[in-house]
This record gives C-alpha cells, structure tokens and sequence, in this order.
C-alpha cells in the first residue's frame, strides 16, 4: 500500500534576532502514513510537535521555513507548491484540528456558514445541497438538532459542541487527512471520551487518515496505530503503540511511559529530571543526555545514529546502537 503521506528528513528552522540566530524546530525527521491509520505524535512543549503539523499544512509563520526534506502527499512533494496550490490542497485534501475552538471559529458567521465554506469553495456544493451537507457533518459529529443549531452562533454553543463543530468543518471538504492537534486539551474527561470515539468512528466511516498530536499516553493507545516520540526537533524513537509501550528501547520513551498513573499503584509518580533543552543552545551529543538515567561519555560526544529495532521500528540511542542482547538487557533492566 502507497503511503498517503510520507516525510523524508525534514528540517524547519525558526530565525531570530535579525537572522543572527537559527533554531531548528524540526532536525531531520521521517515518517510515513497510511491510508485509514492513526499515527500519534508525543513530547513535551516545545519539542517540535505543532511545527512539524504547521510545515504540512504550509502555515509556517514568517520567521521560520523549510530548509530540507520533502513533505509527500499522495506521491507530490508539497515542499514544491505555491501558496495558491497549497490553498486549494488545505481544506480540501488536508485538514487540521486545532486544540482551542475559538481560535478556529470566527464569532461573527454563523456556525452554518463556516461548516458550509469548504463544501462551497472545495466540491462547488451550492444551495440546497449545501444545507443538507452541512445538516449531515452536525450530525455525523453528534450535534443534535442540527437544522437549529447551524444557526447558531459559537458563542451559543458549549465548549465540547464547539470542538465538534471544528471536526465538522475539517470534515466539510471531504480530507483525505487530517491533522489533529491536541484537540482534547480543554475538554472534559466525559467530553473528551465522546470526541475520540467520535474520531474513530469517523475514521472508519472515511477511511481518513489521522495525524493526533498529544501529551497523553492513554489517549496514544486508545487512538493510534503507530507512534513518534519527539524531542528536541528529533524524532528519537518510532514503531507500533503495542512494540513502544511493552519494549521501548529509548530512555526518553520509557521514561514518559514511567511517568503514567497506574490505576492502584502506590508508588510515586516518576518525573523526568531537568527540562527540555533551548533548541537554539543544544547541548552537544545526544539532546536528552543531561536529563538521561543511562547516560554514556558517547552520549555526550557523539549525536547516536536511527537504529532499527525490528520491522518498522527505529531509535536514536547508543544503547540501541550496541550488540543486540547487550541493548535489550540494558533497556529492560
């Protein structure tokens, strides 16, 4: 099966101070997507995650471009598109979720009108199909009574029906992916059940593919197929959610998985040392060492190469890097 989005070394760099410094927000990251499958992106702030989504949908602020990589969309190289090509490919065949719903919805149109606007500038749906279309995206995302509430404004809507209306109107053009960007963040637990199962249910409806960007673990494995663990503009491991939550090889990965609430456990929360590097003052070697329980003088000195760790599966560790037993032992210890 052709990847419908693939990515092959991009690098997005951020310039300050009047182009006297570069920050590389993402250094040299690859992955791919398959049609119909859910691909989880996690770290914590600032480690590249909303900047990688940001470079697909060709929204970069100002101060920050491409200087590497190719961005494959179903076989064409986005790194290569206009902005009016990028325009007409943003709603229609690539759609994004953001975390705030007042940041996407605009209190002055009706809720109607900007779920139609897709269908209306992507399909060219006029009239009274436009009407219905727009009935039917409410209702696939459980907004009830949708012939009143697409009347309505944003502001008459709770917080949970908001979120719904974005997904509809990532929905409206019809995407092939979207992106969703920590689109739970200010919801509820109830809320946020009902909007990942919603997510799936939309997904096996469409055969969409989901790019769910997170901090949440929990959400990682009700969700997604497979999953990237990013930190410091790297991706530093990525494989299956079942091989990275039972084997994770890199000490970032297992940290975060050791950081999770066990349901009756009576041990203390585990918490990583120190804080995330500043992207424009990398330590050298391995960006994660000086926060690293199995640090290694190699790791101070040499950046650790990807390494594969079984089919689809790779890390960026010089554990992983050593004899194939000597690294298991020492990840599993």
């Amino acid at each position: 099966m052709a990847p419908l989005l693939e990515i092959s070394d991009l690098r997005t760099h951020f310039t300050s101070f009047g182009g006297t410094r570069v920050v590389k927000a993402v250094d040299g990251i690859s992955f791919a997507l398959n049609p119909g499958d859910t691909l989880g992106l996690i770290g914590e702030s600032g480690c590249g995650k909303t900047t990688t989504c940001l470079s697909i949908m060709g929204l970069l602020p100002s101060n920050a471009r491409i200087v590497g990589g190719r961005i494959a969309f179903q076989g064409e190289d986005l790194t290569n598109k206009s902005s009016r090509e990028l325009r007409r490919i943003r709603g229609r065949s690539i759609a994004m979720i953001l975390q705030d719903p007042m940041a996407s919805l605009n209190p002055l149109f009706s809720i109607y009108r900007q779920v139609a606007e897709p269908a209306y500038y992507h399909r060219a749906i006029r009239g009274r199909a436009l009407r219905q279309r727009v009935q039917e995206l409410l209702r696939a995302v459980r907004i009830p009574s949708p012939a009143q509430r697409m009347r309505d404004y944003p502001h008459q809507l709770s917080g949970g029906m908001r979120q719904r209306v974005v997904g509809a109107i990532a929905l409206s053009g019809g995407p092939k992916l979207i992106i969703a960007d920590e689109p739970t963040t200010n919801l509820d637990v109830t809320i946020q059940a009902q909007y990942l199962d919603l997510l799936k249910d939309i997904q096996r409806e469409t055969g969409v593919g989901i790019i769910f960007v997170t901090h949440n673990l929990g959400i990682i494995a009700r969700m997604c197929d497979r999953m990237a663990v990013m930190y410091a503009g790297k991706i530093v491991e990525q494989g299956s959610v079942r091989n990275l939550f039972n084997r994770a090889t890199h000490p970032y990965t297992r940290a975060l998985l050791g950081s999770i609430a066990r349901l009756g456990s009576k041990e203390p929360l585990y918490a990583i040392p120190g804080q995330p590097p500043n992207l424009a003052r990398l330590p050298s070697g391995c960006a994660f060492h000086p926060r690293c329980s199995d640090v290694m003088p190699r790791c101070r000195a040499e950046e650790p190469p990807e390494t594969c760790c079984g089919e689809n599966w790779t890390t960026r560790c010089w554990l992983a890097a050593q004899p194939a037993k000597e690294a298991y032992d020492r990840a599993t210890a």
